[in-house]
């Protein structure tokens, strides 16, 4: 007598994209990580969107990519990427290609600025932006780092407009993006290192798309670990390499960039 076969269950519907994708590359922060992924998931889920945290853990050597792990077993929206070699760049455009949301915002351990992502989703969900970046030097924004970083960013940034006719006020940092029409320019990038973000904001104003600004509010959570010297020269030949790379211009007048929204 044979037996009858057993039903096959029910497919399961795969899980759906999270709205909102961040980013956080991550090297050697093994005393910041676990109190920044607890305020990003506590100040995330009472926003309402569905969200996933990708940390890009590279080249770390202080037991951070343990505790990142740690931390993605502990919370669901957690999940790790590992790179083999330090390199913030590198960081930030592995984790722009793996994620799943339909909005990307690019935090740092030691600076994020759930405020700044309020303003940035509300533009990009109005279509008044495809990418808003946190500027240190807008109107209305807080810098209280000492005067020595502050003085390289405004230096920084006249070499951007003058070298790349980049019409904004600072190019490092925190972003938001349409990851449609943004993460496909990541492909195009060639620099890595510290001016990815700068070439990224470049390509994204030459490509036509609106770019905002909002005022940021920064405070430094451990002392940084690159000094203004050499973070001079770096920027420097940076630029040259990007001028050379890509060339001087003027954005397309149909997106220039408006005022900082406030």
């Amino acid at each position: 007598m044979s037996e009858e076969a057993e039903p096959l269950p029910e497919p399961r519907d795969p899980e759906p994209p999270p709205e909102l994708s961040v980013i956080l590359p991550t090297h050697n922060e093994v005393m910041l990580l676990g109190s920044t992924i607890t305020t990003l998931v506590s100040g995330l889920e009472r926003r309402g969107r569905s969200f996933e945290i990708v940390v890009v853990e590279n080249g770390s050597t202080d037991g951070t990519l343990r505790l990142a792990r740690v931390l993605a077993a502990q919370f669901a929206h957690v999940r790790v990427l590992s790179l083999a070699i330090g390199d913030y760049g590198a960081a930030l455009a592995a984790g722009f290609r793996d994620a799943r949301g339909a909005v990307i915002v690019s935090f740092d351990v030691d600076y994020y600025d759930l405020a700044f992502l309020d303003g940035a989703l509300h533009l990009l969900d109005t279509g008044d932006a495809d990418l808003v970046l946190a500027s240190k030097r807008a109107p209305g924004a807080l810098d209280r780092r000492p005067v020595a970083r502050r003085i390289l960013t405004a230096g920084f940034t006249a070499a951007i407009h003058r070298l790349l006719g980049l019409d904004v006020t600072d190019a490092h940092g925190i972003k938001a993006m349409d990851a449609a029409v943004v993460v496909p320019l990541v492909e195009q990038t060639v620099l890595r290192g510290s001016l990815f973000d700068v070439e990224l904001v470049l390509r994204a104003s030459r490509a036509g798309l609106a770019v905002r600004e909002l005022p940021a509010v920064v405070r430094e959570l451990r002392p940084p670990r690159t000094s203004v010297l050499r973070r001079t020269v770096e920027s420097v030949i940076g630029l040259v390499r990007l001028r050379l790379l890509v060339g001087a211009g003027e954005r397309p007048e149909k997106h220039r960039s408006e005022r900082p929204a406030s």
